[in-house]
């Protein structure tokens, strides 16, 4: 499973609202490519479909979508976000990352 922080909740919500989605009936869309000063780094986009290769979470009010080949990297993440001056923005607490960069954007196995 994915999880959503509350922080990062209400701000997924507050930005789906400005971007014309509907945080009650569409997407967000977390996946992992190759890249990065890791090696894999971090997808994260807003989406109103589903694919058939998607796994479907919900926690704190967001639908998150997964592609089946990503979620066996993400599988127990947490999403969170950081505002404030020192903030990162959305930080991924992924337990499976071996190693991840100074930014947090990018991991490795």
């Amino acid at each position: 499973m994915i999880k959503v922080s509350e922080s990062a909740s209400k701000k997924i919500i507050e930005m789906m609202k400005e971007e014309g989605f509907d945080a009650t009936q569409d997407y967000v869309r977390v996946g992992v490519k190759s890249g990065g000063c890791s090696g894999l780094s971090y997808e994260l986009k807003f989406d109103k479909e589903l694919t058939e290769n998607d796994k479907v979470f919900e926690d704190n009010e967001v639908k998150i979508a997964v592609e089946k080949k990503s979620f066996l990297y993400l599988a127990g993440t947490i999403l969170e976000y950081s505002g404030g001056l020192n903030g990162k923005g959305f930080v991924f607490n992924n337990p499976n990352a071996q190693r991840t960069c100074g930014c947090g954007e990018s991991f490795s196995l």
